[in-house]
């Protein structure tokens, strides 16, 4: 999701999504400088193509970039959830997410974190896949037809617990991904940033609603809607600078490179010798 330059051509963007290694047949790697060292093919573990700018076809297969659509059904299925969560003009049944969450954040983003497995994007197939399987399944928490949250069902009507066990272990799935930006770009690591404190604060919740403290419930509820609100405008924006190019847009957005990552690194190389020469 990260751009070498804001202004490049996405399709001229280096490939730069892996499970850390230089994988064999991978064409069009950038090398980064680290120090006097030139580093072939250095490792990019946090994000990769998943980042807007570093995605680049493959020269042997012409894969269009799949984490956008990825990220905007992700964008799109959070911003309503966050909108019932915020209690948004008095909304606080979250039945509508329940068709979203089937189809668009789950299938449509599962099958994009598929496309990126099979175009070697480890981060992205782990990280969009695995939110597909989180909105599936949260759709199913949903629907009365499972009765999972039924006064009849296996909680007799009392799942608060369950739920913030559930939802805790999406926050420490999230706080090991975020953990994997912080050498990628500031507007990549504040999606993960932003969406892991939503998973906390909602966990947060049912564990309130649990002990019967209505007010934190509800307190809790709203700042993990914040959050999420602020994750999906966050994945929207991650997914526009992934979007355009020159041959779609007169400008793209900016993504902010941290100055010790690998595009960042390689910056303050190019500068030095500039200033040596």
């Amino acid at each position: 999701m990260i751009a070498s330059n804001p202004a490049t051509n996405g399709r001229n963007h280096h490939n730069e999504f892996s499970s850390g290694t230089h994988a064999e047949g991978h064409r069009g790697h950038t090398n980064a400088f680290v120090g006097d060292r030139n580093v072939e093919g250095y490792s990019r573990p946090f994000g990769g193509a998943l980042q807007a700018g570093n995605w680049k076809p493959y020269e042997h297969r012409k894969f269009a970039n799949p984490a956008p659509l990825g990220l905007s059904a992700f964008a799109l299925t959070t911003f309503v959830l966050s909108c019932v969560n915020m209690h948004a003009r008095d909304v606080t049944a979250p039945n509508i997410v329940v068709p979203l969450a089937f189809g668009y954040g789950g299938l449509v983003q599962l099958l994009a974190g598929m496309w990126e497995m099979a175009v070697g994007n480890t981060f992205g197939a782990t990280a969009l896949s695995s939110y597909g399987g989180f909105w599936i399944s949260y759709a199913i928490l949903l629907s009365p037809a499972w009765g999972i949250t039924a006064e009849t069902g296996p909680y007799e009507g009392d799942a608060a617990s369950p739920i913030g066990f559930f939802l805790t272990g999406w926050f420490i799935f999230t706080t090991l991904l975020l953990l994997c930006t912080l050498r990628s770009t500031l507007a990549f690591f504040l999606l993960f940033f932003t969406l892991d404190l939503a998973f906390l604060f909602l966990s947060c919740e049912q564990y309130a609603a649990d002990m019967g403290n209505t007010a934190a419930k509800v307190g809790l509820q709203k700042a993990g809607g914040f959050f999420g609100f602020l994750a999906a405008f966050l994945a929207w924006y991650n997914a526009l600078a992934g979007i355009q190019d020159s041959g779609n847009s007169f400008f793209q957005v900016p993504v902010i490179h941290f100055p010790w990552s690998d595009k960042g690194l390689e910056r303050r190389h190019s500068k030095s010798e500039r200033h040596e020469a």
